[in-house]
């Protein structure tokens, strides 16, 4: 197989010359910041590991700067890309600047929210700069949509990659940290400058590491409950347990026995938690509630009792 050639990556000039050509103008609406500088793209594909025989998923490949990247590296690859524009160009990129491997590149036109199937080999690492404006419902879709995924690098807003990765007991551990973690061991991998994109962006960006859980996390609550009990702890993150679970399980009550039965503490915190805990306490949610407003069901006067608890908590 014949090696790229040293300009076969995209360079500042490059990229400007094919934004001008397309009548492209980096909208922030998608959150598009192109990656101009070839070091650095070859350091993400470093940095996420990508080997020979990987099937590489990119969401959101832009111009083509980490496709061409991608493509030096992977045995194949296949582009999500929403913009009509940009889209219906990475084609005739890829075929222009590595004819020898344009056999080994797929382009999908559409949103990445929407996609539940790929052309080709089953993925088996996703590597992306993702929008700011959407990275983390992104992220989880595709970890979700694909489980075939083991290795994920994403390039996102530095303090988005800062939440991903906070550990529990952290100021900035919140639902993307735990719903990252249901998925994956994730970790900090770097920073990145702001002056290798066009248009620079006001903000610094990192870049996270994912490796897929080998073994399925132990519980019988399904993703969608252990969900549930994150989102609804973190609303009221500023609230014990016992206080912010408590329209989640019927009742303040009824949110403390799920919360003892689970070995948590009902005056702890969410962001104390790790994902673990999370599935432990989904698992012992109480029923839903068929009988009469007569406080056993939420409504009552007993309920009320525990709300006005609740607002002392």
């Amino acid at each position: 197989m014949t090696s790229p050639t040293p300009d076969s990556l995209l360079g500042p000039a490059d990229i400007r010359d094919l934004a001008a050509t397309l009548g492209v103008r980096p909208t922030k609406q998608r959150g598009q910041n192109f990656v101009i500088d070839a070091n650095t793209v070859r350091r993400i594909v470093r940095t996420a590991q990508v080997r020979p025989e990987d099937t590489v998923v990119e969401v959101g490949p832009g111009l083509g700067s980490l496709t061409l990247a991608l493509l030096e590296a992977a045995a194949h690859v296949t582009a999500v890309e929403i913009d009509d524009v940009l889209a219906s160009a990475l084609p005739a990129t890829i075929a222009a600047r590595m004819p020898d491997r344009a056999a080994r590149f797929a382009l999908v036109h559409s949103d990445a929210m929407q996609v539940t199937e790929l052309p080709g080999p089953p993925p088996t690492a996703l590597v992306a700069n993702l929008p700011y404006n959407v990275a983390v419902p992104v992220l989880l879709h595709m970890l979700d949509t694909f489980p075939t995924i083991e290795r994920t690098l994403v390039m996102v807003q530095s303090e988005v990659a800062d939440r991903l990765a906070a550990p529990p007991g952290s100021k900035v551990y919140g639902v993307p940290s735990v719903k990252a973690n249901w998925y994956a061991e994730v970790k900090r991998a770097g920073a990145i400058g702001r002056n290798v994109f066009w248009p620079a962006p006001n903000v610094d960006s990192g870049l996270v590491a994912l490796t897929r859980r080998t073994v399925p996390l132990a519980t019988t609550a399904s993703r969608h409950e252990v969900f549930a009990a994150v989102d609804a702890a973190f609303a009221q993150r500023r609230k014990t347990l016992r206080a912010a679970l408590a329209g989640w399980a019927g009742s303040a009550a009824a949110a403390e026995r799920a919360l003892v039965a689970a070995g948590v503490s009902p005056q702890a915190r969410g962001e104390s938690l790790t994902v673990e805990e999370f599935a432990r306490i989904a698992e012992h949610k109480p029923a839903e509630p068929t009988g009469p407003a007569d406080g056993t069901d939420g409504t009552g006067p007993a309920a009320r009792t525990e709300n006005q608890q609740e607002s002392a908590e």
